[in-house]
C-alpha cells in the first residue's frame, strides 16, 4: 500500500505501520477514515466528534445498506482514529441506526467439486490451494507460511500472528507431505542461488526479529515456503528479497479453475476455506474443534457453517416429494 497524499492520513499510515498493524488493517482503516471525512465535506476529524460519527454510521446502516460487519469495521476504524490518533475517545454510548442487512451463507463446495477444482488448477499453484481447503487456511496464512512452519512429526502447521494477531496449530493431511518436501527442495534450491546474490539482504523478518536473530533473515527456515520464482526490492528499504508469491496469482487462478470446471458457484480462495469448515462439520467433528483450527475467537462466527448444513435439507423431507 502507498501512503496516502493526504499528510494527516499519512501521518495514520506512519503510526500504524511503526507499530506493526497488519497491512490489510491499515488499508481498511485508512478507507473509512477517508471516506467519513469526505462524508463530512471534508472537515477536519478534529472538528468532529460522537455526533457526526453517528451520522456516518447511520449513512452507512441506511443509505448504504452495509452488512453488519462492515459498519462494524468503520466503527472499529473510527474508534482507533479518535482514540490513538486524535486522544479524544469517543462515548461507549454511541446512538446511531444499526445495520439490519444479514450475513450472506458461505458459499461451500462438494468434496467432487473440491477435486474437480483443484485437478484443474496450475501445478505451481495446486499446493497452496490443497493447504486452504485441506488445513481450512486464509490465502495470507498460506502465503506467509514459512519452511520451518511446517511440523511433518505432528501432521501440522504452525499459524503465526493470524487474523486478529493470533496464533494457532492447524491439522495437516498426511497426503499432502510428499508435496510439501518437494516444495522445501524448491525453496532450498532458489535459497542456494540467493546466497551467492552479493546484494541478496535475506527473507523478510516480522517485527524485530531481524535485529534479534540477524542470521534468521538468511536461514532456510525462515524462507517463505512459497517463494516467488524472483527476487524483488523490498519497497520499504529497497533491499533485495525474495518474497512470497503474489496472492492475487493464486486467487486468480482458484477463479478460472472454477470455470474450468464448470462449477456453477461464486468460487473465491475462502470458498476453499468454508468447504473445509463445513466438511468437518458434517462428518461430525466437535464445532469447538473447528472454531480452534480456524482460529475463530467466538464460537458463534463458526457457528454459521451449521446453517450452511441446516439450510435446505439435513433430514427435513420437502412436501414435494409426497405430490
Amino acid at each position: 500500500m502507498q501512503k496516502p497524499s493526504s499528510p494527516f492520513l499519512a501521518s495514520i499510515f506512519e503510526y500504524m505501520v511503526t507499530r506493526q498493524y497488519a497491512q490489510k488493517t491499515i488499508e481498511s482503516y485508512i478507507y473509512w477514515i477517508r471516506m467519513f471525512i469526505r462524508f463530512h465535506h471534508n472537515q477536519h476529524p478534529t472538528q468532529m466528534g460522537n455526533i457526526e460519527v453517528e451520522q456516518f454510521l447511520s449513512f452507512l446502516a441506511n443509505d448504504r445498506t452495509v452488512a453488519v460487519k462492515t459498519q462494524a469495521l468503520a466503527l472499529n476504524a473510527l474508534a482507533f482514529l479518535y482514540k490513538d490518533i486524535i486522544a479524544v475517545p469517543l462515548t461507549l454510548e454511541l446512538n446511531f441506526q444499526r445495520s439490519a442487512k444479514q450475513r450472506k451463507l458461505p458459499t461451500v463446495l462438494t468434496p467432487t467439486e473440491i477435486r474437480d477444482l483443484l485437478a484443474v488448477l496450475p501445478a505451481h499453484l495446486r499446493l497452496p490451494a490443497q493447504l486452504m481447503y485441506g488445513s481450512g487456511l486464509r490465502v495470507m496464512e498460506a502465503m506467509r507460511l514459512r519452511v520451518q512452519d511446517v511440523d511433518f512429526n505432528y501432521l501440522s502447521l504452525m499459524i503465526w500472528n493470524g487474523k486478529g494477531g493470533k496464533h494457532r496449530r492447524v491439522t495437516l493431511a498426511p497426503e499432502l507431505v510428499p508435496a510439501l518436501q518437494e516444495q522445501i527442495r524448491q525453496v532450498t534450491f532458489y535459497h542456494e542461488q540467493d546466497l551467492t546474490h552479493p546484494n541478496y539482504a535475506g527473507v523478510w523478518m516480522p517485527f524485530a526479529l531481524a535485529v534479534k536473530t540477524p542470521e534468521a533473515p538468511k536461514s532456510i527456515l525462515w524462507q517463505f515456503l512459497f517463494a516467488a520464482r524472483s527476487l524483488s526490492h523490498d519497497p520499504e528499504n529497497g533491499a533485495l528479497r525474495r518474497h512470497h508469491i503474489d496472492p492475487s496469482s493464486i486467487q486468480k487462478a482458484v477463479k478460472q479453475a472454477s470455470r474450468e470446471a464448470g462449477i456453477s458457484k461464486n468460487v473465491s480462495c475462502h470458498t476453499l476455506r468454508h468447504s473445509f469448515a463445513t466438511h468437518l462439520l458434517s462428518r461430525g467433528t466437535d464445532i469447538r474443534t473447528v472454531q480452534e483450527q480456524l482460529g475463530h475467537s467466538d464460537v458463534k462466527t463458526t457457528q454459521i457453517y451449521t446453517h450452511v448444513l441446516q439450510h435446505g435439507a439435513n433430514g427435513v423431507r420437502s412436501p414435494f416429494s409426497d405430490l
